[in-house]
């Protein structure tokens, strides 16, 4: 049976197949150019990166899709006219009875790192470009397409935007809800506390418990039911309850590596310090951590995890090696911090665990967004 050029998902009333073309047949593939001769302006400059600066004149008076010459190449975006687009990009517009919405949708269905000429810094050449065989359909479906993108792009970006406003709020009451240096209380607190914040020593209320690695040469330590976390896993979980590896009891006795309980806060110590996360079970890591283990009423796991930024910045500033910086325990629980009292810390847990979860449901949606437009992208083209 021949197998005609037709997409598996179409909107009604269209049933013409879809017509093979090479890309430089429907859009224009331009070069970038210098920017540094230019004086400060209005129009926009766009590098791989995105905005740049301003200039005072533009390469193109057409709206654009913008995909990098070199470096990152992977990232179609579209481009408002009038702009100016840095030498390592390209600009590519449409040829007559083309949409662009339509072509930058068709863009993002290729895999542009196929094309890469480059045996270093990956690249890409016009003659490359041009010559990538696609399918399309009449102007009509086209732009049906172009627009149906477009919408779920939108929304996309609006759910984007409502994490980064979420996480400026966040931000916002970390500054006022913690008292600032020299002070003993904050500036906005729960009604009814109105005690004085207490400095104390990390150890005083927290037992900090380094981690260790089994042998990786005796099959015996590895593959058992004990979770075993690197600093890698942790990402940006507020919570972790499976790790990619998993050790043996005899791994766990024969190594450095503890059992830490649940609502441990592990803390990244070494190559990329004061990454944190709460266990949900009873767990193990490797050497590349310093967790805290809160004493019972007198330290909150979520209250200490809400002040992840200032356990980063300290170990950051008293760590030290020559390969790599690393934060060792002992000077991780000398660390000075002002303390309320356990009921005013769990309010104030309680209170960013609810932000936290808002931000990660809303991280979810979006998440679910792009893997829709995913989804839609294999399905809707040829």
């Amino acid at each position: 049976m021949e197998n005609k050029k037709t997409p598996e998902i179409r909107f009604t009333g269209f049933t013409m197949e879809w017509e093979e073309h090479k890309l430089e047949e429907i859009l224009k593939v331009n070069s970038g150019r210098d920017y540094k001769h230019l004086k400060k302006g209005n129009i926009p400059v766009y590098g791989t990166g995105g905005f740049m600066l301003s200039v005072n004149d533009s390469l193109s008076d057409k709206d654009a899709i913008g995909i990098g010459r070199k470096g990152t190449i992977d990232k179609p975006q579209l481009l408002k006219a009038p702009f100016w687009t840095v030498d390592t990009l390209f600009y590519m517009t449409t040829k007559k009875k083309n949409n662009l919405l339509f072509c930058f949708s068709l863009i993002n269905t290729i895999d542009l790192k196929k094309y890469d000429e480059s045996t270093g810094v990956p690249s890409l050449s016009k003659s490359s470009i041009d010559k990538i065989i696609i399918s399309k359909p009449k102007l009509e479906e086209q732009s049906k397409i172009g627009n149906f993108f477009k919408q779920l792009d939108d929304i996309i970006v609006l759910q984007q935007q409502e994490i980064d406003t979420l996480k400026q709020i966040k931000q916002g009451f970390l500054q006022k809800m913690f008292p600032k240096e020299g002070k003993s209380v904050p500036e906005i607190r729960f009604p009814g506390f109105i005690r004085d914040w207490k400095q104390r020593k990390l150890e005083e209320v927290a037992d900090i418990i380094g981690g260790g690695t089994p042998s990786t040469g005796k099959g015996e330590y590895w593959d058992g039911d004990i979770d075993w976390y690197s600093p890698v896993e942790l990402k940006e979980k507020v919570y972790v309850d499976n790790s990619q590896k998993k050790i043996t009891k005899l791994g766990l006795q024969k190594s450095s590596a503890k059992i830490l309980p649940v609502g441990t806060v592990l803390f990244t110590s070494r190559a990329g310090i004061g990454n944190t996360a709460i266990l949900a079970k009873e767990s193990a890591t490797n050497q590349g951590f310093q967790s805290i283990v809160p004493h019972k009423n007198e330290l909150g796991s979520y209250f200490i995890y809400s002040r992840t930024h200032e356990l980063k910045r300290y170990g950051e500033t008293n760590g030290a090696g020559s390969t790599f910086v690393e934060v060792s325990g002992k000077q991780m629980s000398k660390m000075p911090m002002m303390i309320p009292t356990i009921e005013e810390q769990n309010q104030i847990g309680n209170f960013f665990r609810k932000i936290d979860q808002t931000i990660t449901l809303h991280q979810q949606e979006l998440e679910t967004l792009k893997q829709t437009k995913k989804a839609f992208l294999q399905k809707m083209f040829v």
